[in-house]
């Protein structure tokens, strides 16, 4: 007698649980929010609640694409932004974006977009206007300290009733 297949099921699309979809979606946004920091898989598996397995053929039934495959084309999205409007060079922008390797970055950006990033960036400012200068985006591409927002420093100005 034959043994039972270790082959995995795919999920059929509409059967997922609105738990799980949930917690898809609150991961996603987790991508969708840092696409420029370093996210692994069990990162990401976290914040939906899910093993790295189950969370990867859960989201992949969900979304048609494998987590790693979403973050690829998120940071690949926002890199098409930046090079159409700034005046940064590829590697800032390959940087900026979370990729670690420019080799990389030009590939899977080719292949989604169907040229390479200096194409795109070279056809991108002959069609619009000038870019914002790289230096003004770079001030304000780091993490800015957290302050609590309250009345007060909402409207500097208005001190409250007297």
């Amino acid at each position: 007698m034959a043994q039972p297949s270790c082959a995995h099921r795919a999920v059929p699309p509409g059967s997922l649980g609105v738990e799980t979809l949930i917690a898809l979606r609150r991961a996603r946004d987790l991508m969708d929010s840092r696409y420029a920091e370093p996210l692994d898989l069990g990162d990401i598996a976290r914040a939906a609640g899910y093993s790295r397995y189950h969370f990867a053929r859960a989201f992949r039934a969900a979304y048609g694409e494998t987590p790693g495959r979403y973050l690829s084309r998120r940071r690949i999205e926002r890199a098409q932004e930046l090079l159409r409007s700034v005046n940064l060079t590829v590697t800032e922008v390959c940087h900026l974006v979370g990729c670690t390797s420019l080799g990389s970055f030009s590939s899977r950006f080719s292949e989604l977009v169907g040229v390479s990033p200096s194409q795109f960036q070279r056809e991108a400012h002959r069609k619009e206007p000038a870019p914002i200068p790289g230096c003004y985006v770079l001030m304000w591409a780091g993490p800015r300290p957290r302050t609590p927002r309250t009345a007060s420093t909402e409207k500097p100005g208005d001190q409250g009733p007297d």
